[in-house]
């Protein structure tokens, strides 16, 4: 974290004195390096803990505000390795927005040139249409702030699930939301829409960080301690009168449930996916999920382990609700980035499954599947940056018809993806769905695994109907162009598909490491 937060300044001073001129380079190298370096730090922390002892292994840093154990360096791993892919693709600059005749992995493929620009803002404060905005798209202006943003971001993100208190984990969501909330807005092209979908995010969001807040407070009143293991001391402590408890734990949860997309505090995300800049929308998508989700387990796990037979009643409605709308409200989509955005609302209630089954088995499968799924969201959305036409990114689905005939390499990527989505043997998220599924029958969910069951069969629809238009479909005369990305895109994409066949096919070196690791310090 202390690599991460001081990288993210120095990017600040080189927004402020290095030139325009070597300004991207020098951001680029300095956010990869970064994150680079804070993953090789998560793993010679990881390899200084002994997992074999009886004892939780693990101890606090920062006067205890932070705690360095086997779930908070899994996930800060997961979201450090699928941060860097999501900084290759906002470096992304080789795309070429109007580009024709030439598709990726076909005859007479186009290179990128001198035309391409970024998903990014010529100038965030100029005004959409107005003559600032189209003087700074001519002489080339690139929003290079977006890096030092991304980094903060990743920050608040690494301390969210790493969080030993209350006021440490509401101080990490405002440092991973607030630059979010920008982000959002920066998109260069339908920037009314990217401008709303920010506002959007950043209204809702403030509602849920307020619930979060008099959560904290009402547990705080409870216990006498932020600290989680303190609460649990406290709600062990007491034979009765665990109302307030239970009223503060339920207003924590509200802020957490946000950030996952789940039901009922989804209807920020479809609007928002689809309104960032698409860079933006996968970084979110795959490690802002972790995060949350990692916060999640360390809330319910560590502090709120002697209310498990209040809150596994709630979180079962919510799993239920979120399973079962996202998948049926994905299957009216007719946009392709909305329908990944209720695809990821759908895949919060599958999650939810395995974190209800509060034990080890449980935990272990939950980051497994936040593993997995970060790298297949990212990979997916990482191709929606290839289909584009004049007026940018072509995502109405109806554009995608023949995209598998003209493309058949980005078409079988994309359908690979999909087809993880949908928990389809031999890809990791059936290893996934099987994990999660299996720790919540264990802990006597069955009703709640059939209902994921049955959901999962619903979103398996509408993921072949989109290979079906893609490999079956008439392209249209005016079909959209599948173009080259510059080498950044493809690491992106290649390693998001690797991932995908190979926690499929030899998923248990990543189980065995989740299992081994799945204990939480107290």
């Amino acid at each position: 974290m202390l690599i991460v937060f001081g990288v993210a300044v120095a990017a600040v001073l080189v927004e402020a004195f290095v030139p325009r001129r070597g300004r991207y380079a020098s951001q680029l190298l300095l956010a990869l390096g970064g994150l680079v370096a804070a993953f090789v730090a998560v793993v010679v922390l990881a390899a200084g803990l002994d997992f074999s002892a009886e004892a939780a292994p693990g101890y606090t840093a920062a006067v205890d505000a932070v705690a360095v154990d086997g779930p908070a360096l899994f996930l800060q791993g997961t979201i450090l390795l699928v941060s860097i892919l999501a900084v290759l693709l906002v470096a992304e600059r080789g795309i070429e927005p109007g580009a024709r005749g030439a598709t990726a992995g076909g005859p007479g493929a186009a290179a990128t040139g001198a035309d391409s620009a970024d998903a990014f803002a010529p100038q965030a404060s100029a005004v959409p249409g107005s003559l600032a905005e189209r003087e700074a798209a001519a002489v080339g202006m690139s929003q290079t702030e977006v890096f030092p943003l991304v980094l903060f971001a990743v920050g608040g993100m690494l301390l969210f699930p790493a969080s030993n208190d209350l006021l440490t984990m509401f101080i990490a969501l405002e440092v991973l939301s607030l630059p979010l909330y920008l982000l959002c807005g920066l998109a260069r092209r339908q920037r009314l829409l990217s401008q709303e979908s920010a506002l959007k995010y950043f209204l809702l969001g403030a509602f849920s960080s307020a619930f979060f807040l008099f959560g904290v407070a009402l547990l705080y009143g409870y216990a006498g301690t932020v600290r989680l293991a303190g609460i649990a001391d406290a709600v062990a402590g007491r034979a009765d009168g665990d109302t307030l408890a239970l009223i503060g734990a339920a207003m924590l949860a509200v802020g957490l449930l946000f950030k996952i997309g789940a039901v009922p505090f989804h209807s920020w995300i479809p609007d928002v996916y689809q309104g960032a800049p698409t860079p933006i929308t996968a970084f979110m998508a795959a490690a802002t999920k972790v995060a949350a989700f990692g916060a999640m387990l360390r809330v319910f796990y560590v502090a709120l382990p002697g209310l498990r037979d209040d809150w596994r009643p709630l979180l079962w409605g919510v799993a239920i609700l979120t399973m079962v709308a996202g998948s049926v409200l994905a299957v009216t989509q007719n946009d392709v980035k909305r329908m990944l955005a209720y695809s990821s609302v759908a895949h919060a209630g599958f999650i939810l499954t395995g974190l209800i089954a509060a034990d080890r088995a449980g935990l272990a499968s939950t980051m497994f599947y936040l593993f997995a799924y970060g790298f297949s969201t990212l990979g997916a959305f990482a191709v929606v940056t290839l289909v584009r036409d004049d007026l940018g990114e072509a995502t109405h689905m109806s554009r995608w018809a023949g995209l598998g005939r003209r493309s058949p390499l980005v078409g079988a990527v994309f359908a690979l993806f999909l087809l993880a989505f949908a928990g389809i043997p031999l890809t990791s998220g059936f290893v996934s769905k099987f994990a999660v599924f299996g720790a919540a029958a264990g802990s006597g969910a069955v009703p709640l695994v059939i209902v994921g069951v049955v959901s999962s069969a619903i979103a398996a629809y509408f993921y072949v109907r989109v290979i079906v238009l893609m490999f079956f479909d008439e392209p249209d005369r005016d079909a959209p162009t599948v173009v080259v990305p510059s080498v950044l895109t493809t690491v992106a994409v290649a390693a998001g598909a690797v991932m995908t066949v190979v926690l499929g096919v030899f998923p248990q070196p990543l189980l065995d490491l989740a299992d081994r690791v799945a204990v939480f310090l107290g």
